[in-house]
Protein backbone atom coordinates (compact mmCIF):
# COMPACT_ATOMS: atom_id res chain seq x y z
CA UNK A 1 0.00 0.00 0.00
CA UNK A 2 1.40 3.13 -1.12
CA UNK A 3 1.27 6.53 0.99
CA UNK A 4 -1.49 7.95 -0.60
CA UNK A 5 -3.34 4.41 -0.07
CA UNK A 6 -2.56 4.43 3.84
CA UNK A 7 -3.68 8.12 4.14
CA UNK A 8 -7.16 8.08 1.81
CA UNK A 9 -7.75 4.57 3.83
CA UNK A 10 -7.33 6.31 7.65
CA UNK A 11 -9.32 8.92 6.24
CA UNK A 12 -12.04 6.18 5.41
CA UNK A 13 -12.36 4.58 8.50
CA UNK A 14 -13.09 7.46 10.62
CA UNK A 15 -16.82 6.86 8.48
CA UNK A 16 -17.02 3.55 9.68
CA UNK A 17 -19.43 2.77 12.76
CA UNK A 18 -17.93 -0.65 15.06
CA UNK A 19 -20.28 -2.54 13.23
CA UNK A 20 -20.66 -1.31 9.99
CA UNK A 21 -19.95 -4.00 6.90
CA UNK A 22 -21.59 -1.98 4.33
CA UNK A 23 -19.57 0.15 2.04
CA UNK A 24 -17.49 2.53 3.49
CA UNK A 25 -18.26 6.10 3.05
CA UNK A 26 -15.39 8.65 1.83
CA UNK A 27 -15.60 11.38 4.91
CA UNK A 28 -12.69 13.61 3.21
CA UNK A 29 -9.56 12.77 0.88
CA UNK A 30 -5.82 14.08 1.22
CA UNK A 31 -4.51 15.60 -1.70
CA UNK A 32 -1.47 16.24 -0.60
CA UNK A 33 1.39 16.04 1.59
CA UNK A 34 3.63 19.05 3.22
CA UNK A 35 6.43 17.99 5.51
CA UNK A 36 4.78 15.87 7.96
CA UNK A 37 1.16 17.40 7.13
CA UNK A 38 -1.54 17.20 5.15
CA UNK A 39 -4.08 18.87 2.35
CA UNK A 40 -7.18 17.81 2.61
CA UNK A 41 -10.19 18.17 -0.19
CA UNK A 42 -12.30 19.60 1.97
CA UNK A 43 -9.74 22.60 2.40
CA UNK A 44 -9.77 22.96 -1.23
CA UNK A 45 -13.22 22.73 -1.53
CA UNK A 46 -13.46 25.10 1.27
CA UNK A 47 -11.40 27.52 -0.56
CA UNK A 48 -12.41 27.09 -4.29
CA UNK A 49 -16.33 28.00 -2.77
CA UNK A 50 -15.43 31.20 -0.80
CA UNK A 51 -14.06 32.80 -4.00
CA UNK A 52 -16.67 31.73 -6.48
CA UNK A 53 -19.05 33.35 -3.98
CA UNK A 54 -17.04 36.50 -3.51
CA UNK A 55 -17.05 36.74 -7.42
CA UNK A 56 -20.48 36.08 -7.39
CA UNK A 57 -21.29 38.66 -5.58
CA UNK A 58 -18.75 40.94 -7.21
CA UNK A 59 -20.03 40.03 -10.51
CA UNK A 60 -16.43 39.06 -11.72
CA UNK A 61 -16.04 35.96 -14.31
CA UNK A 62 -13.90 33.01 -12.65
CA UNK A 63 -11.17 31.01 -14.62
CA UNK A 64 -12.49 26.99 -15.06
CA UNK A 65 -12.78 25.00 -11.36
CA UNK A 66 -9.36 23.45 -12.40
CA UNK A 67 -7.43 26.26 -12.50
CA UNK A 68 -8.96 27.67 -8.98
CA UNK A 69 -8.30 24.45 -7.30
CA UNK A 70 -4.73 24.36 -8.69
CA UNK A 71 -4.63 28.23 -6.81
CA UNK A 72 -6.49 26.95 -3.61
CA UNK A 73 -3.66 24.09 -3.19
CA UNK A 74 -1.11 26.16 -3.70
CA UNK A 75 -1.96 28.94 -1.63
CA UNK A 76 -3.23 25.54 1.24
CA UNK A 77 0.67 24.60 0.58
CA UNK A 78 2.34 27.98 1.51
CA UNK A 79 -0.13 28.26 4.83
CA UNK A 80 0.82 24.79 5.73
CA UNK A 81 4.35 25.56 5.66
CA UNK A 82 3.94 28.78 7.67
CA UNK A 83 1.18 27.07 10.27
CA UNK A 84 4.51 24.51 10.91
CA UNK A 85 7.32 26.96 11.14
CA UNK A 86 4.47 29.02 13.53
CA UNK A 87 4.43 25.63 15.37
CA UNK A 88 7.68 25.29 16.31
CA UNK A 89 8.43 28.69 17.59
CA UNK A 90 5.54 27.91 19.73
CA UNK A 91 3.48 30.52 18.21
CA UNK A 92 -0.74 29.94 19.76
CA UNK A 93 -3.45 32.89 18.96
CA UNK A 94 -5.93 32.62 21.95
CA UNK A 95 -9.64 32.68 21.73
CA UNK A 96 -9.37 35.66 23.19
CA UNK A 97 -6.62 37.45 20.56
CA UNK A 98 -8.96 35.64 18.14
CA UNK A 99 -12.21 37.04 18.85
CA UNK A 100 -10.72 40.56 19.60
CA UNK A 101 -9.15 40.56 16.01
CA UNK A 102 -13.22 39.36 14.84
CA UNK A 103 -14.13 42.55 16.54
CA UNK A 104 -11.93 45.41 15.15
CA UNK A 105 -12.88 43.39 11.72
CA UNK A 106 -17.12 43.99 12.32
CA UNK A 107 -16.20 47.24 13.47
CA UNK A 108 -14.22 48.24 10.34
CA UNK A 109 -17.39 47.15 8.71
CA UNK A 110 -19.83 49.07 10.48
CA UNK A 111 -21.06 46.25 12.28
CA UNK A 112 -20.44 43.51 15.31
CA UNK A 113 -19.37 40.12 15.74
CA UNK A 114 -23.00 39.13 15.96
CA UNK A 115 -23.43 40.59 12.00
CA UNK A 116 -20.45 39.13 11.13
CA UNK A 117 -22.04 35.70 12.32
CA UNK A 118 -25.48 35.98 9.87
CA UNK A 119 -23.17 37.08 6.93
CA UNK A 120 -20.97 34.01 6.71
CA UNK A 121 -23.33 31.79 7.63
CA UNK A 122 -25.62 33.53 5.09
CA UNK A 123 -23.20 32.63 2.66
CA UNK A 124 -23.71 29.13 3.47
CA UNK A 125 -20.23 29.03 5.40
CA UNK A 126 -19.91 27.57 8.84
CA UNK A 127 -19.02 30.66 11.17
CA UNK A 128 -17.08 28.24 13.53
CA UNK A 129 -15.12 26.94 10.70
CA UNK A 130 -14.74 30.84 9.44
CA UNK A 131 -13.12 31.56 13.20
CA UNK A 132 -10.51 28.79 12.76
CA UNK A 133 -9.20 29.70 8.78
CA UNK A 134 -9.09 33.54 10.66
CA UNK A 135 -6.36 32.05 13.64
CA UNK A 136 -4.98 30.18 11.23
CA UNK A 137 -4.57 33.66 9.06
CA UNK A 138 -3.46 35.38 11.67
CA UNK A 139 -0.67 32.59 13.17
CA UNK A 140 0.97 32.51 9.26
CA UNK A 141 0.68 36.51 9.44
CA UNK A 142 2.55 36.57 12.29
CA UNK A 143 5.34 33.60 11.86
CA UNK A 144 5.87 35.52 8.23
CA UNK A 145 6.70 39.06 10.26
CA UNK A 146 8.61 37.51 12.61
CA UNK A 147 10.60 35.34 10.27
CA UNK A 148 10.78 38.41 7.20
CA UNK A 149 11.77 40.88 9.77
CA UNK A 150 15.23 39.77 10.90
CA UNK A 151 16.07 39.25 7.39
CA UNK A 152 15.29 43.30 6.67
CA UNK A 153 18.39 46.29 7.43
CA UNK A 154 17.69 49.74 6.37
CA UNK A 155 20.83 51.72 6.33
CA UNK A 156 20.82 55.86 6.91
CA UNK A 157 22.06 55.74 3.12
CA UNK A 158 19.26 54.37 2.20
CA UNK A 159 16.79 56.51 3.81
CA UNK A 160 19.14 59.86 2.97
CA UNK A 161 18.80 58.55 -0.90
CA UNK A 162 14.99 58.40 -0.84
CA UNK A 163 14.73 61.22 0.77
CA UNK A 164 16.09 63.34 -1.94
CA UNK A 165 13.72 61.37 -4.35
CA UNK A 166 10.85 62.32 -2.56
CA UNK A 167 12.26 65.76 -2.34
CA UNK A 168 12.46 66.00 -6.24
CA UNK A 169 8.97 64.60 -6.36
CA UNK A 170 7.35 67.18 -3.94
CA UNK A 171 4.10 67.14 -3.71
CA UNK A 172 3.65 65.76 -7.57
CA UNK A 173 4.70 61.88 -6.62
CA UNK A 174 1.99 59.48 -7.90
CA UNK A 175 0.64 56.19 -6.52
CA UNK A 176 -0.53 53.45 -9.01
CA UNK A 177 -3.14 50.83 -8.50
CA UNK A 178 -1.07 47.21 -9.55
CA UNK A 179 -2.23 43.91 -10.99
CA UNK A 180 0.38 41.57 -10.89
CA UNK A 181 0.64 38.62 -12.51
CA UNK A 182 4.41 35.80 -11.93
CA UNK A 183 4.95 33.25 -14.61
CA UNK A 184 7.17 31.34 -11.97
CA UNK A 185 10.37 29.89 -12.50
CA UNK A 186 11.64 26.80 -10.76
CA UNK A 187 14.95 26.93 -8.74
CA UNK A 188 17.52 25.38 -11.05
CA UNK A 189 15.71 25.59 -14.15
CA UNK A 190 16.56 24.01 -17.56
CA UNK A 191 17.11 26.95 -20.58
CA UNK A 192 13.89 24.86 -21.57
CA UNK A 193 11.41 25.43 -19.09
CA UNK A 194 13.05 29.24 -19.46
CA UNK A 195 11.99 29.48 -22.67
CA UNK A 196 8.96 27.55 -21.83
CA UNK A 197 8.24 30.36 -18.77
CA UNK A 198 8.66 33.02 -20.82
CA UNK A 199 6.03 31.78 -23.77
CA UNK A 200 3.58 31.62 -21.30
CA UNK A 201 3.97 35.05 -20.40
CA UNK A 202 3.96 36.11 -23.22
CA UNK A 203 0.62 34.62 -24.50
CA UNK A 204 -0.89 35.79 -20.87
CA UNK A 205 0.00 39.41 -22.72
CA UNK A 206 -1.38 38.75 -25.79
CA UNK A 207 -4.84 37.55 -24.15
CA UNK A 208 -4.85 40.73 -21.81
CA UNK A 209 -4.09 42.95 -24.79
CA UNK A 210 -6.98 41.27 -26.92
CA UNK A 211 -9.22 42.24 -23.49
CA UNK A 212 -9.32 39.53 -21.61
CA UNK A 213 -10.02 40.25 -18.00
CA UNK A 214 -6.84 41.25 -15.68
CA UNK A 215 -8.19 39.12 -12.55
CA UNK A 216 -9.77 35.90 -14.12
CA UNK A 217 -6.27 35.58 -15.92
CA UNK A 218 -4.39 35.88 -12.95
CA UNK A 219 -6.07 33.60 -10.75
CA UNK A 220 -6.26 30.73 -13.60
CA UNK A 221 -2.28 31.61 -14.39
CA UNK A 222 -0.57 33.46 -11.75
CA UNK A 223 2.04 32.28 -9.03
CA UNK A 224 1.73 34.89 -7.25
CA UNK A 225 0.69 35.58 -3.27
CA UNK A 226 -2.27 37.23 -4.44
CA UNK A 227 -3.10 35.41 -7.44
CA UNK A 228 -6.66 33.62 -5.89
CA UNK A 229 -7.49 38.04 -4.98
CA UNK A 230 -7.17 38.21 -8.88
CA UNK A 231 -3.50 39.52 -8.94
CA UNK A 232 -3.98 42.85 -6.75
CA UNK A 233 -1.72 44.55 -4.96
CA UNK A 234 -3.65 47.64 -4.48
CA UNK A 235 -2.17 50.92 -4.39
CA UNK A 236 1.50 52.22 -3.53
CA UNK A 237 3.79 54.61 -4.73
CA UNK A 238 6.99 53.73 -6.92
CA UNK A 239 8.99 53.77 -3.45
CA UNK A 240 7.28 50.96 -1.97
CA UNK A 241 7.33 48.94 -4.69
CA UNK A 242 9.71 46.55 -5.59
CA UNK A 243 12.47 48.44 -7.70
CA UNK A 244 12.07 46.01 -10.58
CA UNK A 245 8.46 47.42 -10.53
CA UNK A 246 9.10 50.70 -9.85
CA UNK A 247 11.31 51.58 -12.68
CA UNK A 248 9.01 49.85 -14.92
CA UNK A 249 5.51 51.56 -14.34
CA UNK A 250 7.00 54.82 -13.74
CA UNK A 251 5.12 57.09 -16.21
CA UNK A 252 2.36 54.43 -17.37
CA UNK A 253 -0.99 55.39 -18.11
CA UNK A 254 -3.99 53.30 -16.74
CA UNK A 255 -4.47 49.83 -18.28
CA UNK A 256 -1.36 50.04 -19.75
CA UNK A 257 0.15 46.28 -19.79
CA UNK A 258 3.89 46.16 -18.54
CA UNK A 259 6.06 43.38 -19.13
CA UNK A 260 7.48 40.82 -18.85
CA UNK A 261 9.52 41.63 -16.50
CA UNK A 262 12.35 39.09 -15.38
CA UNK A 263 13.41 38.01 -11.73
CA UNK A 264 15.01 35.41 -9.93
CA UNK A 265 11.70 34.03 -9.25
CA UNK A 266 9.81 34.50 -12.84
CA UNK A 267 8.28 36.64 -15.25
CA UNK A 268 6.34 39.40 -13.83
CA UNK A 269 3.47 40.71 -15.63
CA UNK A 270 2.05 44.23 -14.36
CA UNK A 271 -1.07 45.91 -15.45
CA UNK A 272 -1.47 49.74 -14.16
CA UNK A 273 -5.24 49.79 -13.56
CA UNK A 274 -5.53 53.94 -12.13
CA UNK A 275 -2.95 56.32 -11.71
CA UNK A 276 -3.74 59.33 -8.88
CA UNK A 277 -1.78 61.79 -7.58
CA UNK A 278 -0.11 61.38 -3.86
CA UNK A 279 -2.95 61.92 -1.43
CA UNK A 280 -1.28 64.18 0.94
CA UNK A 281 -3.06 64.71 4.50
CA UNK A 282 -2.19 66.55 7.46
CA UNK A 283 -0.78 64.19 10.21
CA UNK A 284 -2.25 63.52 13.35
CA UNK A 285 -0.36 62.37 16.27
CA UNK A 286 -0.81 61.81 19.74
CA UNK A 287 1.34 61.07 23.03
CA UNK A 288 0.13 58.22 25.47
CA UNK A 289 1.19 55.75 27.68
CA UNK A 290 -0.07 52.15 28.05
CA UNK A 291 0.22 48.79 30.20
CA UNK A 292 0.68 45.53 29.39
CA UNK A 293 0.14 42.23 30.65
CA UNK A 294 1.23 38.85 28.53
CA UNK A 295 -0.92 36.33 29.34
CA UNK A 296 1.19 32.62 29.81
CA UNK A 297 0.56 29.15 31.76
CA UNK A 298 0.88 31.44 34.98
CA UNK A 299 -0.79 34.51 33.93
CA UNK A 300 -4.09 33.57 32.63
CA UNK A 301 -6.62 35.84 29.95
CA UNK A 302 -9.12 36.49 32.30
CA UNK A 303 -6.40 37.14 35.20
CA UNK A 304 -4.71 39.82 33.43
CA UNK A 305 -7.72 41.59 31.98
CA UNK A 306 -9.04 41.52 35.82
CA UNK A 307 -5.67 42.92 36.61
CA UNK A 308 -6.00 45.83 34.36
CA UNK A 309 -9.72 46.22 34.91
CA UNK A 310 -8.37 46.70 38.36
CA UNK A 311 -6.15 49.33 37.49
CA UNK A 312 -8.43 51.18 35.82
CA UNK A 313 -10.69 51.00 38.73
CA UNK A 314 -8.10 52.76 41.04
CA UNK A 315 -6.70 55.15 38.33
CA UNK A 316 -9.91 56.77 38.05
CA UNK A 317 -10.73 56.85 41.65
CA UNK A 318 -7.28 58.56 41.93
CA UNK A 319 -6.35 55.65 44.06
CA UNK A 320 -2.54 54.77 41.64
CA UNK A 321 -0.32 56.10 39.71
CA UNK A 322 -0.30 55.68 36.35
CA UNK A 323 3.33 55.63 35.44
CA UNK A 324 4.04 53.65 39.33
CA UNK A 325 1.70 50.88 37.68
CA UNK A 326 3.64 50.61 34.54
CA UNK A 327 6.87 50.52 35.85
CA UNK A 328 5.83 47.74 38.44
CA UNK A 329 4.17 45.29 35.96
CA UNK A 330 3.75 46.48 32.54
CA UNK A 331 5.73 43.57 30.10
CA UNK A 332 6.33 46.33 27.23
CA UNK A 333 9.82 46.72 27.59
CA UNK A 334 10.43 49.55 25.56
CA UNK A 335 8.29 51.96 27.51
CA UNK A 336 7.82 50.35 31.15
CA UNK A 337 10.56 52.30 32.43
CA UNK A 338 9.04 55.39 31.04
CA UNK A 339 6.15 55.00 33.30
CA UNK A 340 4.27 53.31 30.19
CA UNK A 341 4.49 56.56 27.98
CA UNK A 342 5.44 56.78 24.10
CA UNK A 343 6.71 59.98 22.47
CA UNK A 344 4.77 61.84 19.71
CA UNK A 345 3.79 58.82 17.05
CA UNK A 346 1.50 58.67 14.06
CA UNK A 347 -1.25 56.27 15.24
CA UNK A 348 -1.22 54.48 12.09
CA UNK A 349 2.18 52.87 12.84
CA UNK A 350 0.22 50.60 16.16
CA UNK A 351 -1.68 47.64 15.50
CA UNK A 352 -5.49 48.40 14.99
CA UNK A 353 -6.58 47.23 18.01
CA UNK A 354 -4.29 49.58 19.99
CA UNK A 355 -4.60 52.06 16.79
CA UNK A 356 -8.35 51.87 16.92
CA UNK A 357 -8.55 52.32 21.29
CA UNK A 358 -6.65 54.92 21.48
CA UNK A 359 -7.88 57.23 18.97
CA UNK A 360 -11.94 56.64 20.71
CA UNK A 361 -10.32 58.49 23.46
CA UNK A 362 -10.56 61.81 24.85
CA UNK A 363 -7.70 63.64 25.93
CA UNK A 364 -6.47 62.16 29.73
CA UNK A 365 -9.20 59.56 29.47
CA UNK A 366 -8.13 55.57 30.31
CA UNK A 367 -9.27 52.77 28.08
CA UNK A 368 -10.91 49.35 29.08
CA UNK A 369 -9.14 46.55 29.30
CA UNK A 370 -8.66 45.61 25.35
CA UNK A 371 -6.76 42.81 23.86
CA UNK A 372 -3.53 42.76 20.64
CA UNK A 373 -1.70 40.16 19.22
CA UNK A 374 0.73 41.54 22.02
CA UNK A 375 -1.61 40.97 25.03
CA UNK A 376 -4.25 42.75 27.32
CA UNK A 377 -3.34 46.45 27.26
CA UNK A 378 -4.65 49.84 29.05
CA UNK A 379 -3.92 52.99 27.42
CA UNK A 380 -4.13 56.26 28.30
CA UNK A 381 -4.10 59.44 24.98
CA UNK A 382 -2.32 62.41 26.78
CA UNK A 383 -2.46 64.68 23.86
CA UNK A 384 -2.82 65.02 20.29
CA UNK A 385 -1.50 67.35 17.46
CA UNK A 386 -1.67 68.15 14.01
CA UNK A 387 2.11 66.68 13.01
CA UNK A 388 4.16 69.66 11.60
CA UNK A 389 6.50 68.41 8.15
CA UNK A 390 9.59 68.04 10.78
CA UNK A 391 12.87 66.22 9.67
CA UNK A 392 11.77 63.68 11.33
CA UNK A 393 8.82 62.70 10.67
CA UNK A 394 10.13 62.74 6.64
CA UNK A 395 12.65 60.40 8.09
CA UNK A 396 10.05 58.12 9.37
CA UNK A 397 8.05 58.04 5.98
CA UNK A 398 11.16 57.63 4.39
CA UNK A 399 12.04 54.42 6.57
CA UNK A 400 8.72 53.06 6.45
CA UNK A 401 8.56 52.78 2.71
CA UNK A 402 11.81 51.20 2.21
CA UNK A 403 10.45 49.13 4.93
CA UNK A 404 7.35 48.27 3.31
CA UNK A 405 9.37 47.41 0.06
CA UNK A 406 11.73 45.25 1.21
CA UNK A 407 9.05 43.47 3.26
CA UNK A 408 7.22 42.41 0.01
CA UNK A 409 10.67 41.35 -1.59
CA UNK A 410 11.66 39.50 1.54
CA UNK A 411 8.34 37.55 2.15
CA UNK A 412 8.27 36.42 -1.27
CA UNK A 413 12.15 34.85 -1.09
CA UNK A 414 11.33 33.39 1.90
CA UNK A 415 8.21 31.98 1.14
CA UNK A 416 10.59 30.42 -1.81
CA UNK A 417 13.14 29.03 0.78
CA UNK A 418 10.43 27.60 2.73
CA UNK A 419 9.11 25.27 -0.11
CA UNK A 420 12.82 24.34 -1.43
CA UNK A 421 13.46 23.09 1.87
CA UNK A 422 10.01 21.14 2.42
CA UNK A 423 8.88 17.51 0.68
CA UNK A 424 5.56 18.13 -1.34
CA UNK A 425 3.84 15.71 -2.73
CA UNK A 426 -0.01 16.88 -4.59
CA UNK A 427 -1.34 13.82 -6.14
CA UNK A 428 -2.98 13.98 -9.23
CA UNK A 429 -6.70 14.24 -9.05
CA UNK A 430 -8.97 11.17 -9.69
Amino acid sequence: MNLKQFLATSFLALGLSHSAIAKPQMIDQVVGIVNEGVILESEVKSIVNRVKAQAQASGQELPSDSALRVQAIERLVDQTLLLQMAERMGMNISDGQLDQTLASMAQEQGGTIADMRRSVEASGEDFQQFREDMRKEITTQQAMRANVDRRIYISLQEIENLLKIMEQQGGNSEEYDIGHILIDIPSGATPEEITSAQDRAAKVIELLNEGSEFKRIAIASSSGSKALDGGQLGWMSTNEMPSLFAEAVKGKKKDDIVGPLRSGAGFHIIKVQDVRGRQVVETVEVRSRHILLKPSIILSEEKARSMLAGFVKDLRAGEADFAELAKEHSEDPGSALKGGEYDWTDPTTYVPAFRDTLMSLEKDQISEPFRSQFGWHIVQLLDKRVADKTDLAKKNRAQQLIYSRKFKEESFAFQQELREQAHIEIFAEE
